[in-house]
């Protein structure tokens, strides 16, 4: 059962089972994600570090849908008041709407005040059972209480995804002339498109001051990136723009990872031969979807110099772009990759339609034992 939001795309999950259903799906996906991880990284293409800081967002991103799942628990039930129901973007994304997740972010700010006012998980348990025992009625009100008070209790613990998750660095090497190599992350939760994207970036700091030690450049890069931190902008836009803003800061390599959209016969509506896929697949329960991951890197091909001022000189990369001609250009990326991670039934329609388009795509494949296979 679904109401229909003034977005059209936009669906409130207001069936309990349904809702439920979907956060389910969630926390499976995102458990599959981190061996496809695991995958990439025994064929050498993410390193150690680098699964481990994904690893760290799909993490998060775990504990903001279980927090909402717990918020909601409760929804299609008469509770006594009406909370709404998780708004999910049905047509693009197959995500929580960032609307929920800026929401989510109020929330916990608020987190330890609403714990103090509310009774103790234990309080409310004893209510519980004694509507059973001597009211023999379905304590509906006090499960809503309870679920209201876990949702705050995981807020309260942090940890989870936020809209904009600050750039944080981390030290990778120091050169033979004393310049260091940091690895910065940072994440947000594109509410263009309401997906979570992940940025990773490799800098050379030729300032005297390590980085993120430097109470001067550290609060503007994060500042600046942040503001960067928009899917539709292309990397070599962000990449640029950093190396101008930042004359000590030379940025070697810079990604970005996009999880999603999830595509889900049960609950999403896009268009295209994934829709028709898992329509086709007719998976069981928790067997019916898709995402899609992809990945764009930018890296630097050389360095020039270039005048500033009347007597200095500073480095600018150039970076290298994709080289076949104007395609390059237009990503303003050096490469780009997708890939789609999906349970076997799907998988099979989908080497069986083989649609076009899917040919450069790589495949995962996941079991529910956890197996993944890639084709």
């Amino acid at each position: 059962m679904t109401d229909h939001t003034p977005n059209k795309d936009h669906i409130g999950l207001s069936d309990t089972f349904a809702s439920r259903r979907y956060f389910r799906k969630f926390e499976g996906i995102m458990q599959h994600m981190l061996r496809v991880a695991g995958v990439m990284e025994a064929e050498g293409q993410l390193t150690r570090d680098e699964v481990v800081i994904l690893t760290r967002y799909a993490t998060r991103l775990t504990f903001t849908f279980r927090a909402l799942s717990l918020k909601y628990l409760l929804v299609g039930r008469e509770t006594g008041r009406f909370f709404g129901s998780l708004t999910m973007d049905a047509r693009d994304s197959g995500f929580p709407v960032a609307e929920e997740i800026m929401t989510m972010a109020n929330d916990a700010q608020q987190a330890a005040r609403h714990l103090e006012d509310m009774p103790s998980d234990e309080a409310l348990k004893d209510q519980m059972v004694h509507t059973i025992l001597s009211d023999r009625k379905v304590p509906t009100k006090l499960q809503f209480a309870l679920s209201q008070r876990l949702y705050y209790e995981e807020l309260a613990k942090g940890d989870l995804f936020w809209v904009q998750n600050d750039p944080e660095a981390e030290w990778m090497v120091t050169h033979s002339d004393g310049r260091r190599t940091f690895r910065l992350h940072w994440a947000s939760y594109d509410s263009q498109v309401n997906l979570p994207v992940i940025y990773m970036m490799e800098v050379e700091d030729s300032g005297d001051t390590g980085l993120p030690k430097d109470t001067r450049r550290w609060p503007e890069v994060q500042a600046h990136l942040s503001a960067q931190a928009l899917g539709g902008l292309k990397l070599l836009t962000i990449a640029k723009g950093f190396d101008e803003d930042f004359d000590d800061l030379h940025p070697k390599r810079l990604r970005r990872f996009h999880l999603g959209p999830m595509y889900s016969h049960a609950f999403t509506q896009q268009a295209g031969p994934l829709r028709e896929v898992l329509a086709e697949a007719r998976a069981r329960e928790g067997q019916d979807w898709a995402l899609v991951w992809t990945e764009e890197e930018l890296v630097s091909d050389r360095v020039i110099e270039e005048k500033s001022g009347w007597f200095s000189k500073v480095e600018r990369e150039v970076f290298a772009l994709d080289p076949f001609g104007a395609k390059g250009a237009d990503l303003g990326a050096t490469r780009v990759e997708r890939s789609i991670i999906l349970p076997q039934r799907p998988y099979q329609v989908l080497e069986e339609k083989n649609p076009p388009g899917f040919g450069s795509v790589r495949k995962f494949v996941v079991s529910p034992k956890g197996r993944v296979l890639q084709y």
